[in-house]
């Protein structure tokens, strides 16, 4: 029999452990594609592949997360949230490795496989944070996505020094990611031994299954979240090209992307906590929203450098914080953990349905036109989009 303090001391033990191992699977949410990014070019050479081929290896993560997010909801009620979360740890390794290896098959098989992975942990870790810290869940979440955040930025930028600077090449560069994951899945193995999951939420996760499904306020925040990813990885794809056609080189266009990025930082740790103190949300997605509107604006009125810059810096705090605030909706909204579950997969795997035809539409929009006048005003209008959907669901209501 255990005396109190060795209880406790197990305790406190597995929630250090628990903390690490949530900072650590936000740590493995973004590196594997944002890493991929500024080799693409290096990969056509070695590997062969057309343009079209390098824009699907873009877009199959993507893919990947619309058709896997309403799926694990399933796997978690007969696994238990923290053995799928470890099984898709364990996935996105697998995924890394294969993907490492300089044969086009085995790199779109191994970016499927990443893709995975990943979308189990962009559904459960909400729905992990919700379980084991309902009273610090706005803290949580804003520590998880300031940790994806650093990260995704990290990622980006030392790709190219990795397959240059150390000689790894870009096979070498993209496997290093692989650490991360296998320190992530030692970590969930503890947790799980510590604390083993029961299996006892089936029946309940199968009948919120169909409430979440018809609930209005689930759509609005599906559709928040489906519209604020279509404005991020728009930017993302889209944003150093409009700073190109503006004059600035294209290597301090790249800069500036990573400069949007690191704005967006401490606005991703200071929206989840505000969102968690307060009943409703609406004037935090309002302010976003504005900054959004008037940062594409000003790309659309000028192109004068401080005008970019300023834009920039806008776009920077609305995509900085509207994602954030996503997640934090599916813990606010949701009465438990299973409802969080249901939402989670229902909003993710709707928002990255249109996140990946986004960047497509853009583009397809800049080829019909060849000037950036129609896609800025387009961004200005999903902007709008995303401000009404954010304060629809910054109501104080649960689903």
């Amino acid at each position: 029999m255990h005396s109190p303090q060795t209880q406790d001391n197990k305790n406190s033990l597995y929630i250090i452990l628990l903390i690490s191992g949530i900072v650590l699977v936000a740590f493995n949410l973004r590196p594997a594609i944002t890493s991929v990014g500024p080799l693409v070019g290096i990969i056509q050479e070695d590997v062969g592949l057309a343009h079209w081929s390098a824009g699907l290896l873009m877009s199959i993560p993507l893919i990947s997360f619309a058709v896997m997010s309403s799926l694990v909801p399933r796997i978690a009620a007969r696994l238990s949230n923290e053995k799928t979360l470890l099984l898709g740890l364990v996935i996105l390794l697998v995924g890394i490795c294969i993907r490492s290896i300089s044969m086009t098959l085995f790199i779109f098989v191994g970016t499927l496989l990443i893709g995975v992975g990943i979308a189990i942990g962009n559904v459960l870790l909400p729905v992990v944070v919700k379980e084991k810290f309902p009273q610090k869940f706005g803290l949580m979440t804003s520590i998880y996505s300031t940790s994806m955040g650093l990260f995704a930025s990290l990622a980006s930028g030392i790709s190219i020094p990795l397959a240059h600077g150390l000689k790894l090449g870009w096979d070498g560069a993209l496997i290093v990611w692989g650490i991360p994951t296998i320190i992530a899945i030692v970590v969930w193995i503890l947790l799980i031994r510590l604390n083993p999951a029961k299996d006892n939420a089936v029946k309940s996760v199968r009948i919120s299954a169909k409430q979440i499904w018809r609930s209005p306020l689930a759509w609005k925040i599906a559709l928040f979240m489906g519209f604020q990813s279509s404005l991020f990885y728009i930017t993302m794809s889209w944003l150093p090209e409009i700073l190109y056609n503006y004059g600035i080189s294209r290597g301090t266009a790249g800069w500036l992307l990573s400069f949007t990025q690191i704005v967006g930082v401490p606005v991703s740790f200071l929206v989840p906590i505000l969102a968690g103190r307060l009943r409703s949300q609406v004037w935090i997605a309002f302010a976003l929203g504005m900054c959004s509107i008037v940062g594409y604006g000003g790309l659309w009125m000028g192109s004068s450098y401080p005008m970019m810059i300023l834009s920039i810096i806008l776009i920077g705090i609305a995509l900085g914080g509207n994602f954030p605030l996503a997640l934090s909706y599916i813990g606010i909204r949701a009465r438990n953990g299973n409802q969080a579950a249901e939402l989670s997969g229902m909003a993710q795997s709707t928002g990255y349905m249109l996140a990946a035809i986004g960047p497509i539409l853009i583009g397809y929009l800049y080829d019909m036109t060849q000037v950036w006048t129609i896609p800025l005003i387009t961004l200005i209008v999903i902007s709008g989009v995303v401000t009404t959907f954010g304060m629809l669901s910054g109501r104080d209501k649960y689903v």
